[in-house]
């Protein structure tokens, strides 16, 4: 399996929300080609934090993370911010801050739009759109990457559940479509998580307590073997 990120005993320190404390310590984990792995764990666990990392948003101030030459990676966030631009703009300005003509750039974000179902909102300004619609552009913008390790933070969370299903299936697509990328998301949707992940890893306190195939972490009997505490918040979730 090819690797395409390693984290090795990796720690982080946001100062400023957490009082000097670790948001993440000493997490080691590796991400291969083809993986679709979901990031769990109660409010300040450290998943966005390790989204950030993976990202490079962050440094670590302890291990190391290593990435893969040529990767190239994209993120979607909870809360996209949308820029005072069209959409058809808003998804071709990441392609040509990345130095993709800006013909080539428009052209290409046309197909993401398509491939997300907003080609017709091309026009319109991005800030109109609803939340959900405003997601979907955000995943445009990430799939017109074509990215090889694709991040996403809670991309579901503060959608109604039309929107969720429209979200999901766009991840769904985005595996079909490219087997050798890797996708990592945070989610607190139990059910999402086994609708679209292989891999689970549980984090608490910013430590990984489990790092499981998704049939292991759903299974109470192995769960509980395995973490003590990824089986406690399991049962919460699921209650």
């Amino acid at each position: 399996m090819t690797q395409l990120l390693v984290i090795d005993a990796a720690s982080v320190r946001l100062s400023a929300q957490t009082g000097g404390q670790l948001a993440l310590q000493q997490v080691s984990l590796r991400i291969a080609a083809g993986e679709r792995i979901a990031l769990v764990g109660a409010n300040g666990s450290g998943k966005s934090t390790l989204l950030r990392l993976f990202n490079g948003l962050l440094l670590p101030v302890a291990g190391r993370v290593h990435k893969r030459d040529g990767l190239t990676q994209a993120m979607l966030f909870q809360r996209p911010h949308m820029l005072r631009l069209s959409v058809l703009r808003h998804v071709a300005l990441g392609l040509w801050l990345r130095g993709t003509p800006w013909t080539g750039a428009r052209a290409r974000a046309l197909l993401a739009l398509q491939r997300v179902g907003l080609a017709k909102l091309a026009d319109q300004a991005a800030r109109t759109l609803s939340v959900g619609q405003q997601q979907r552009v955000a995943m445009a913008q990430a799939i017109a990457m074509e990215p090889t390790l694709l991040l996403l933070d809670e991309p579901t969370a503060s959608l109604d559940p039309h929107a969720k299903r429209e979200v999901e299936a766009l991840m769904e697509d985005f595996v079909r479509a490219h087997p050798q990328a890797a996708m990592v998301f945070a989610s607190h949707n139990l059910g999402q998580v086994k609708r679209l992940a292989q891999r689970v890893v549980y984090l608490e306190g910013g430590r990984v307590l489990a790092d499981l195939p998704v049939a292991d972490f759903f299974n109470p009997i192995v769960l509980q073997s395995r973490s003590p505490n990824a089986h406690l918040f399991a049962q919460g979730e699921l209650a």
